[in-house]
C-alpha cells in the first residue's frame, strides 16, 4: 500500500477546510505554487483527481476519502499527544493549527449541553473544531470525511462508523408577554399560527413547522418566517418582540421562569432525539470525547 506524504495530506485538507488555494497557502506558511504542486503530486500518486476547481472548491469522491485519512492521521497525532502528556509532561510540542480534532454539533447543543461537556478536554489540550450546521445534516459532514464524529437526529449508523443515543432534546414555543397578550390572547392554536411571524434558524431549519405539524395533527404547513442563524440570537429576537420561536427549552428555562418569556405553545413539547456517531477506530482521545459528550448529554436531555 502507498505511503502518503503527510504534508501533501495536509495541503489537501487545507483546501477543503479553507475553501480555497489561496487561504490554504496562508494556513500552511506556503506560496500558492507550493499548494497546487504538492495536490498535483498527491493527485498524481493516488492516479485521480482529488479537488474539482469549482466555486465553491469541492473534494471528488476519491477527494473525500483522502481527507479522512488526513484526518485519521491528525486523530492518531492527538492520541499520541495525549500518551506523550501523561508519560512526561514536558515532551509534549505546541499544537499546531493541522492538529484540530474536527466534530460537527448542532447549534441548539452548543447552546446548551455540549460546550460544557467538552471543557475538560479542552483545558487538557484537546484541540477542538467544532463545525455547526442543523441537526439534520451534521452527519453529512462524517460521511463526507470532514469530522471524525458529529451530533445528529439520524438513528442510523453510518458505514465504518459506531452510534450511540444521546437523549432528547425538547422543544417549545415561547414569545414575548407583550407580543402574546397582543397577538395570542388565547395562545397558540391550529387557528392563528399562519398569521405569526415565526423565527427560525435559517432556511435549513424545519423546527417551527414540525413543532405546529406535530402540535396540531396537520400534515403541511406554511410559516411566515424570520431568519436568525443563531440559537441565542433567536431567543434574543423573541425577547425583542419579533414573534414566535421554537427553541430548546432549557435554553430558556431562566427566561421562562422570571416571566420575560412565555410558553405560548402550552403544553405541546416537541421532542428531536439526538444520536452521537463517530469514526470506528480505537482512539483514547475519540473515547474520552464519547464518554463526555454522554455524561452530559444523560444529565441534560430526556431520555429517548
Amino acid at each position: 500500500m502507498s505511503t502518503f506524504d503527510p504534508d501533501a495530506l495536509e495541503c489537501l485538507a487545507a483546501i477543503v477546510e479553507e475553501g480555497g488555494f489561496e487561504r490554504a497557502a496562508q494556513r500552511l506558511s506556503i506560496t500558492q505554487s507550493a499548494v497546487s504542486q504538492r495536490l498535483r503530486s498527491l493527485e498524481a500518486q493516488v492516479g485521480t483527481v482529488l479537488i474539482v476547481r469549482s466555486r465553491p472548491l469541492r473534494a471528488t469522491p476519491a477527494g473525500q476519502l483522502m481527507l479522512k485519512h488526513a484526518k485519521m492521521m491528525r486523530l492518531l497525532r492527538a492520541d499520541l499527544e495525549h500518551d506523550l502528556r501523561e508519560l512526561a509532561p514536558n515532551s509534549a510540542r505546541g499544537q499546531r493549527d493541522e492538529d484540530r480534532v474536527s466534530v460537527a454539533i448542532n447549534a441548539d447543543s452548543i447552546a446548551t449541553w455540549a460546550l460544557p461537556a467538552i471543557s475538560a478536554l479542552v483545558q487538557g489540550g484537546l484541540p477542538i473544531e467544532i463545525i455547526h450546521d442543523d441537526q439534520d445534516f451534521t452527519h453529512e459532514w462524517l460521511r463526507e470525511g470532514q469530522v471524525l464524529g458529529c451530533v445528529t437526529s439520524l438513528g442510523q449508523a453510518l458505514r465504518g462508523c459506531r452510534m450511540e443515543p444521546l437523549g432528547a432534546m425538547p422543544y417549545v414555543a415561547v414569545a414575548s408577554p407583550e407580543f402574546a397578550a397582543s397577538a395570542l390572547p388565547e395562545g397558540l392554536t391550529r387557528h392563528n399560527f399562519h398569521r405569526l411571524p415565526f423565527v427560525a434558524f435559517n432556511r435549513k431549519d424545519d423546527l417551527q413547522r414540525d413543532f405546529v405539524c406535530r402540535a396540531f395533527a396537520l400534515g403541511q404547513v406554511t410559516l411566515k418566517q424570520l431568519y436568525v442563524p443563531s440559537s441565542e440570537g433567536q431567543v434574543r429576537a423573541a425577547l425583542a418582540g419579533w414573534g414566535v420561536t421554537v427553541v430548546p427549552r432549557p435554553l430558556v428555562a431562566p427566561a421562562l421562569a422570571d416571566g420575560r418569556l412565555v410558553d405560548v405553545g402550552a403544553p405541546h413539547v416537541f421532542h428531536v432525539p439526538l444520536y452521537w456517531h463517530c469514526w470506528n477506530l480505537a482512539s483514547d482521545v475519540l473515547d474520552s470525547l464519547s464518554a463526555a459528550l454522554r455524561t452530559a448529554a444523560t444529565a441534560s436531555l430526556d431520555p429517548l
